[in-house]
C-alpha cells in the first residue's frame, strides 16, 4: 500500500481547492474496529482504544482501492441515523450531504443482531453501502460462523468479513468498495 497522508478540507493554497476524491465513509456502532479500518485502509494512524468516544471527530485520508484513489473518513460510532448525541448527529449529516460513493459499515460479527438496525436504516436512506462484519477471529475464537452469502443475499449488499487487527480480508474489501464506486459512477 503506498504512503498516504492525513489532509483536511481546509488546506487550500493560493486559493484553489484541494483535490475532488469520492469519498468512502466509515459508520458503525463505537468499538467496532471503524478506526483500525480506516488506519489499515490509509496506511494512517487514529487513537484507537477500547472505550466509546474515541473518535469524537472525523478524520479524514486517502486510500488506494485497485487502480482509484479515494477519500477515506472515519466517523465518530453511531447506534442510528435518528441521532441523539453531537457524535452522532455529526456521522448522520456527513453522510446525508457529502454523497458518499460507498458508505462501509463496520459491525462486530459477536453482536451482529444488535448491528443489523443501522444497517437497515443505511439501506432505506438507499446509501451505497457494504456491510463489512469485522472481528471474524473473535467469531472464530468463539466458535461463531457466518453465512455470509446468505446474509449478502437476504439484505441484497455486498458482506465483506474481515479481521482488520489481522489484516484479514482488506484486498476482498478493497476491491469491493472499487466496484461499488465504478457502479455508482
Amino acid at each position: 500500500m503506498p504512503c498516504c497522508r492525513l489532509w483536511r478540507k481546509t488546506s487550500i493554497k493560493n486559493g484553489q481547492k484541494g483535490p475532488s476524491l469520492k469519498k468512502v465513509v466509515l459508520v458503525g456502532n463505537p468499538n467496532v474496529g471503524k478506526s483500525v479500518l480506516f488506519n489499515r485502509l490509509t496506511g494512517l494512524y487514529v487513537t484507537v482504544s477500547n472505550y466509546p468516544g474515541t473518535t469524537v471527530e472525523v478524520t479524514r485520508g486517502r486510500g488506494r482501492f485497485l487502480e482509484e484513489e479515494l477519500e477515506v473518513i472515519d466517523t465518530p460510532g453511531m447506534y442510528s441515523l435518528f441521532s441523539i448525541t453531537a457524535e452522532e448527529e455529526v456521522a448522520r449529516q456527513l453522510l446525508l450531504q457529502e454523497r458518499p460513493a460507498a458508505v462501509i459499515h463496520v459491525a462486530d460479527g459477536r453482536n451482529l443482531g444488535r448491528m443489523l438496525p443501522l444497517t437497515l436504516q443505511l439501506m432505506e436512506a438507499e446509501l451505497p453501502l457494504i456491510l463489512v462484519i469485522n472481528l471474524m477471529d473473535e467469531m472464530r475464537r468463539l466458535g461463531l460462523r457466518l453465512n455470509r452469502d446468505l446474509l449478502s443475499r437476504r439484505l441484497r449488499i455486498p458482506v465483506v468479513p474481515i479481521a482488520a487487527t489481522l489484516n484479514e480480508g482488506i484486498d476482498e474489501l478493497q476491491k469491493k468498495v472499487a466496484e461499488l464506486v465504478r457502479q455508482a459512477a
